[in-house]
C-alpha cells in the first residue's frame, strides 16, 4: 500500500499526457451533443470518486448528476430510461458483475457510456462507448490508493476540458508535483490520536465529502477502525448526539465556499471537548494537520494522498497488515 500510494504522482503525470487526445475528443462530443443528465456507476473507492464527480460536474457544468444503484438492474432487473444520458462507470478492475449488468442495461436503454477503468482489457472496457484508462498500473494491495487518485484526476481532466476551464486545466497540470509534496507532509499526529480509537466520524463537505468517504473506508479496511463519513451539513441532523468529550473526529476543509461552514463546525466540536484532527484551515482547540495549498478542486486529491500515508502508518501501529485486510479481495464480485 505504501509503495503504490507513493506512485500516484507519477501515475497522474503519465495519465494526463497519455489521455489528452481522448479527453479532447470526448469533451468535443459532449459539447456538441450535451447529455440531459450524468449517471455514475461504481462501488467502493470508485464510488467515492463518483461522489467527487457529482459535485464537480454539477458545480462546473450545472448538469444534474446522480449515482446509479446497481441492484436496480442486477437484482430487480429494472430498466430505467437512460436515453440521452452520460454514464460514467468507474472501476479499478472493470470486472464486478453488478457493475457490468448496470452498464449493459444503461447502454441498451440509450445511454452513452464512458468507462474510467484501470484494466483496459476488462469486460467493462469492452462494453463502453469510450474508455478513459486510469493508467495506474498494477495495484496489488487490496486497499485502492493510486487508482483512486487516478480516478479523481481523470474526472478533473474531463470536466475541465468539457467546461473549457483553462484555470482548472492549468492547476491539474501542476498536480503531480503537488502530490509529491503532499506525500511528504507529516500527519503522524493522527497515529497518536487514533491508535486506540474504536469509532470516529470523518467529516467533509462538497468536493471534500469524497475524501471523507474514502478515508472512512480505508480506516475500516486497513486499521479495523469503525469510521463513518458524514457531511458537515448532516452532522447536526442527529449524528452530533454521539459527540462528547474525547470523541475522535477527522475533518477535511478544502479552500472553497464550503470551508467557512466546516471550520465553524470544527470550532463547535472542539468546544464540546471532541478530539478533532483538521486538514485545511485552523480552529481553536483542534489538532491541525499540514496541507499543501492548491486550487480548491485539486486540494481533495492532495488531502487523500497525505491521508494514505497516515492510514498505512496507523494500520501498522494498530497491529494490522494494511496490504491484506481480513475477509477482503482485490476484485469484489457483487451480483
Amino acid at each position: 500500500m505504501y509503495r503504490e500510494a507513493a506512485q500516484a504522482p507519477a501515475v497522474v503525470r503519465e495519465q494526463l499526457g497519455a489521455n489528452a487526445a481522448r479527453i479532447a475528443r470526448l469533451a468535443a462530443r459532449l459539447t456538441a451533443r450535451p447529455p440531459r443528465a450524468v449517471v455514475t456507476c461504481a462501488r467502493g473507492s470508485s464510488d467515492h470518486a463518483a461522489t467527487f464527480a457529482r459535485y464537480l460536474i454539477e458545480t462546473r457544468l450545472g448538469l444534474l448528476t446522480s449515482s446509479a444503484a446497481p441492484s436496480v438492474s442486477s437484482v430487480y432487473e429494472a430498466r430505467p430510461d437512460l436515453s440521452g444520458t452520460l454514464v460514467l462507470a468507474i472501476s479499478q478492475s472493470g470486472a464486478s458483475p453488478d457493475l457490468l449488468t448496470t452498464v449493459s442495461t444503461a447502454r441498451s436503454a440509450g445511454a452513452y457510456v464512458v468507462a474510467l477503468v484501470n484494466a483496459e482489457s476488462s469486460p467493462l472496457a469492452q462494453i463502453a462507448d469510450e474508455v478513459l484508462p486510469l493508467r495506474a498500473g498494477p495495484e496489488k494491495s487490496v486497499a485502492a490508493t493510486k487508482s483512486y487518485i487516478a480516478s479523481l484526476s481523470a474526472i478533473v481532466q474531463l470536466t475541465a476540458a468539457w467546461a473549457h476551464d483553462a484555470r482548472l486545466t492549468a492547476a491539474l497540470a501542476e498536480t503531480p508535483a503537488l502530490l509529491e509534496r503532499a506525500w511528504e507532509l507529516d500527519w503522524s499526529a493522527g497515529v497518536s490520536h487514533l491508535e486506540r480509537a474504536t469509532n470516529l466520524y470523518v467529516i467533509g463537505r462538497g468536493l471534500g465529502l469524497a475524501v471523507a468517504q474514502e478515508a472512512a473506508l480505508k480506516l475500516k479496511e486497513t486499521c479495523a477502525l469503525h469510521a463513518e463519513a458524514v457531511s458537515a451539513a448532516e452532522l447536526r441532523h442527529g449524528p452530533m448526539a454521539l459527540v462528547r468529550a474525547g470523541f475522535p473526529l477527522l475533518a477535511f476543509a478544502q479552500n472553497d465556499e464550503s470551508r467557512a461552514g466546516v471550520l465553524q463546525l470544527a470550532a463547535e466540536l472542539a468546544a464540546r471537548g471532541a478530539d478533532l484532527l483538521l486538514a485545511g484551515g485552523a480552529a481553536a482547540g483542534v489538532t491541525v494537520l499540514p496541507v499543501q495549498d492548491a486550487h480548491p478542486v485539486i486540494e481533495p486529491m492532495l488531502f487523500t494522498q497525505s491521508f494514505y500515508r497516515l492510514a498505512n502508518e496507523l494500520a501498522i501501529a494498530r497491529g494490522f497488515d494494511p496490504d491484506h485486510p481480513p475477509h477482503l479481495s482485490k476484485v469484489t464480485e457483487t451480483r
